[in-house]
């Protein structure tokens, strides 16, 4: 990945970087927060709460096996060693970053947006799929059940996962309850022509809007803020 940005912003304390393998506009990207701009905390927090809602990050490769290595070279913790997915034939990885976030390495040659994916754990699969297709406007790209494994995978987007950054949905057999969210995660961003209106439809679709829409003061970017019904 590239350092794309950085900004600082003392008076609220907390620190922003932006990394990805291409521009914001045309990529998906990871922002880095240091310290908890939800909570105004003081610089200096070291450690967060992962939760067990998110689940990982997915990054493409050609070659699992060398991107593991280098990663091991580099210090990093390996978690899974490479080999098949567990009920299917794509040969994958695992990984953490020094601060806990698990990383799914990929192996799938010649794709444009190598970060592609961001799994989360939901507790109603059919709920989440029609609230991602009519509130989002997501389109449901495949749907992959291992009952021996005792979990359903669904990959929601807007293009097909090649191509494209996608929210992987995981459904273990069983767990209706609402997963702890912890205090790391903050929220993933989607683009849209209109604030105002995604907001209404929102509303209309079972989620939650927790922040109206309206520009951002200081940068007049609109945005807004909203709870899918996993929260």
């Amino acid at each position: 990945m590239k350092l794309l940005r950085k900004r600082d912003i003392p008076e609220e304390k907390y620190t922003n970087a932006f990394l990805g393998y291409g521009p914001e506009e045309t990529n998906f990207a990871i922002e880095l927060t240091y310290t908890n701009a939800f909570l105004r905390t003081n610089y200096g927090v070291d450690s967060y709460d992962i939760g067990a809602g998110f689940g990982h990050f997915g990054i493409a490769t050609d070659d699992v096996a060398k991107t593991v290595e280098l990663i091991r070279a580099k210090g990093g913790k390996v978690t899974r060693e490479p080999g098949p997915v567990k009920g299917g034939k794509t040969v994958i990885a695992f990984i953490e970053d020094p601060d806990g976030y698990k990383f799914e390495i990929l192996e799938r040659p010649g794709t444009p947006e190598p970060l592609g994916q961001v799994m989360l754990r939901v507790g109603d699969l059919d709920r989440a799929i029609s609230f991602y297709e009519k509130a989002c406007g997501m389109k449901l790209l495949r749907k992959r059940d291992n009952p021996e494994y005792k979990y359903t995978v669904v990959m929601m987007g807007y293009g097909p996962e090649d191509q494209n950054a996608v929210l992987e949905l995981t459904y273990n057999y069983g767990v209706a309850a609402e997963y702890d969210k912890g205090s790391a995660c903050a929220q993933i961003a989607i683009g849209t022509d209109d604030v105002y209106k995604t907001a209404e439809v929102v509303k209309l679709s079972g989620g939650q809007v927790v922040r109206e829409a309206g520009p951002l003061p200081g940068l007049g970017t609109k945005i807004t803020a909203i709870l899918d019904p996993d929260g």
